[in-house]
This record gives C-alpha cells, structure tokens and sequence, in this order.
C-alpha cells in the first residue's frame, strides 16, 4: 500500500506553514533559524515525494545537497547567535538595531 502524492503535499504544507509562522512571529533568533529549517525542510518533502512520484532520482539528489547547506547554515547561525549575544546580551529580535539607518 503506498501512500498518495497529495498526503506529502499536504504534509509539506502544514510543515512550511509553520515555519513561516515562525518567521513571521520572530521572538528570537533562534525561534526564526528553527522556523526557516522548517521551511527548507518542507521543500525537501517535496522534492522526495516528487522524486518518488515520477521515479526519478534527481530530486533526492537534490536535498542530499540541500542538507548539506543546511548544516553549514546552522553552523553559521549559532556562530552569529553567539556574537550577538555575547555583544548586547540579548537574543531578542526587536532589541537589535544593527542594521537600520
């Protein structure tokens, strides 16, 4: 028994949705990196779900490399995350002014 291509499109979207709320909400900045792992990850369930629907293996190909960037990205995140805390004392999002005019 397999499971329908409209399950994982819903699924991916109730994932990005989240995450986009996440973004929106943005508390801290480590709510707003979690949310955008969220998001990317969202894209990768459809990328597999359409690999897996049209037998192709080009979409898994894909996210193999998108995870990759995603561990270099969190690994960038935390370093800045901790520059800026270590700055202002403070993770809070609406407490940074760095790059406003």
């Amino acid at each position: 028994m397999t499971v329908p291509l409209s399950f994982y499109l819903i699924l991916s979207g109730v994932v990005f949705l989240t995450g986009l709320v996440g973004v929106l909400i943005r508390r801290n900045i480590i709510i707003i990196l979690l949310s955008v792992e969220l998001m990317l990850n969202a894209t990768n369930i459809n990328f597999v779900a359409f690999s897996e629907y049209f037998h192709h293996a080009a979409g898994q190909v894909f996210v193999f490399f998108a995870l990759t960037v995603a561990a270099a990205e969190v690994a960038v995140g935390l370093a800045i995350i901790i520059a800026l805390h270590r700055s202002k004392s403070t993770i809070n999002v609406d407490e940074f002014q760095l790059l406003k005019w």
